[in-house]
């Protein structure tokens, strides 16, 4: 009998050899083994395929997959066979072995909440670290403001998937913060205090090599989804936001 996993973990993967490793053990380690990992790989040749056919897991491999990020998220989404899907990136790990099991315990704890997210850290070169700026407590006003929710700790059901459509593919890099602003305004989610996560920063990751696509596509979402007379505010945010960084 095929039984469907609980866990989906969708791993978007091109020439990930250096990193790739890590963030499957992360997986393998876990204390729930009720997941599968969903590969998908946008046409590697440095070994990365040859490492994922080499694993003794329940898995998907799709392979040659282009068009960008956001595209390979989605179709990682359509063959996931899971009841709640995650997305971690080649680069990134889940920060312990009792992840799963603890997001599975808050899902059954709170069965009214269809989605959850945890803290991260940052990992420099080996070295765990917190994010630079404060970890705000969620609402949908302070979503607005910044993307406060990390996908490497975020747990989402998959008929929210079904309900609100995928990522936006017109969204390179903000693709996640833009599907959590849509889904936020109807599905409030569950937030946890304790770190899930590690996001690995080199000079190679998406977001530090297109900080300033990925500043730009922040504001488009917040525009997007803000009423009217917050644009203003957004406005100005924006402005401020450009001179500091640049």
């Amino acid at each position: 009998m095929n039984i469907s996993p609980y866990f989906s973990v969708v791993i978007c993967c091109w020439n990930s050899k250096q990193y790739i490793r890590d963030a499957v053990e992360s997986v393998l380690s876990q204390t729930d083994q009720d997941f599968e990992i969903v590969f998908v790989d946008g046409g590697s040749t440095d070994g990365t395929l040859e490492y994922i056919e080499s694993l003794a897991t329940a898995k998907q491999l799709i392979r040659d997959v282009r068009g960008g990020i956001a595209h390979a998220m989605n179709v990682g989404i359509k063959h996931a066979r899971g009841s709640v899907i995650s997305h971690l990136h080649s680069d990134d790990y889940y920060l312990h072995p009792r992840v799963l099991e603890t997001v599975r315990g808050h899902f059954t704890a709170h069965p009214e909440n269809r989605w959850l997210f945890g803290r991260f850290l940052n990992d420099v070169n080996g070295t765990l670290q917190p994010p630079p700026y404060p970890q705000r407590g969620y609402s949908y006003e302070n979503l607005l403001r910044r993307n406060l929710i990390p996908h490497v700790s975020t747990f989402i059901k998959s008929s929210l998937f079904r309900e609100n459509g995928l990522f936006n593919e017109n969204y390179r890099l903000a693709m996640d913060y833009e599907f959590w602003l849509r889904i936020g305004k109807s599905n409030t989610p569950l937030q946890l205090d304790e770190p899930l996560g590690a996001f690995r920063r080199h000079p190679g990751s998406a977001t530090t090599k297109h900080a300033m696509q990925s500043f730009r596509e922040d504001f488009k979402a917040r525009f997007h989804h803000a009423a009217i007379h917050l644009w203003p505010e957004m406005a100005l945010r924006y402005l401020k936001r450009r001179l500091r960084e640049t």
